[in-house]
């Protein structure tokens, strides 16, 4: 069994207190996610294959992203072996004393508390407990027509797990009653932008002139040589060749720009820079003043 190997090797497992948020697909589960996770007093949710500390995804990659509906349930039951493992070893990082999972059944957070090896849900919230008939026909509504998925982190900690998507961020203000600190919660909205925004399409050359100011702010580069783009469906590949100024450590100056780019282009483009190779094809050395 899954779940006994794991709470043998790791112990601390077995304390973990575990709570459940049900509710059908599009009923506003992930948009009420961090309000019962306050009142839960956890700081850990697991919600369609992520798991969220507080406002930050620490490990996982969100099933929304999946093409079929059969390989989002089994991302999001965390089926395979390396998906399973990348959020086990955050947990043990972490150690949570208690945990939120979200999904559409008891069984589906069931099976997820099971694949995980964590303890037994010891409670567990329905949407109906915290949402309207209308609020949850409302959502229903906004997922079919506007394509519409919310996930209860901010725009910036999942940008990178949906390029080519548009990201709309949604800050809720809420009190959680007279006497206790209110809340504000950031969530991030995703739709494809082929769905009815018509073509997204940022040119190679805008990718270039970002990459050649970022070169001028680095010193340890004399200039740019080339520059290839290659668009994937999960972000751009960047290849470039360049000319490395003489004096300064080769590997330094070009750890120092790839993080730079890498930053930069995210930031100013929302794509996700997925590989970024940087040859130093050649060193040039400054002529000598008479």
């Amino acid at each position: 069994m899954i779940l006994d190997d794991i709470k043998e090797k790791l112990p601390f497992m077995k304390k973990i207190k575990v709570y459940a948020f049900v509710g059908p697909s599009g009923t506003g589960k992930s948009y009420r996610a961090q309000m019962v996770a306050g009142e839960k007093n956890t700081h850990f949710i697991i919600d369609d294959g992520l798991l969220i500390k507080d406002n930050e995804v620490v490990a996982g990659e969100s099933a929304k992203k999946a093409t079929t509906k059969v390989a989002t349930v089994k991302h999001a039951l965390f089926y395979e072996e390396e998906e399973r493992q990348e959020i086990i070893k955050a947990l043990k990082k972490y150690k949570p004393q208690s945990i939120l999972i979200l999904g559409t059944s008891d069984g589906m957070v069931k099976k997820i508390a099971e694949n995980l090896g964590l303890p037994e849900i010891s409670e567990t919230t329905y949407i109906t407990d915290v949402a309207t008939k209308q609020e949850m026909e409302t959502a229903r509504r906004i997922r079919v027509t506007e394509g519409k998925h919310v996930i209860p982190v901010p725009t910036f900690e999942i940008k990178k797990d949906f390029s080519g998507y548009l990201l709309d961020p949604l800050q809720i203000f809420k009190s959680k009653g007279k006497g206790k600190e209110p809340y504000i919660s950031e969530k991030s909205i995703i739709r494809p932008t082929f769905s009815y925004l018509g073509k997204f399409t940022i040119s190679d050359l805008v990718f270039r002139q970002i990459l050649e100011y970022l070169a001028t702010q680095t010193p340890a580069i004399y200039k740019i040589l080339k520059t290839r783009v290659e668009n994937y469906g999960d972000g751009a590949k960047i290849y470039m060749e360049v000319t490395i100024m003489y004096g300064y450590n080769v590997v330094d100056g070009i750890k120092d720009f790839k993080e730079k780019a890498r930053k930069e282009i995210e930031k100013l483009t929302a794509m996700n820079v997925v590989e970024l190779d940087v040859v130093a094809k050649n060193i040039y050395v400054p002529e000598k003043e008479n």
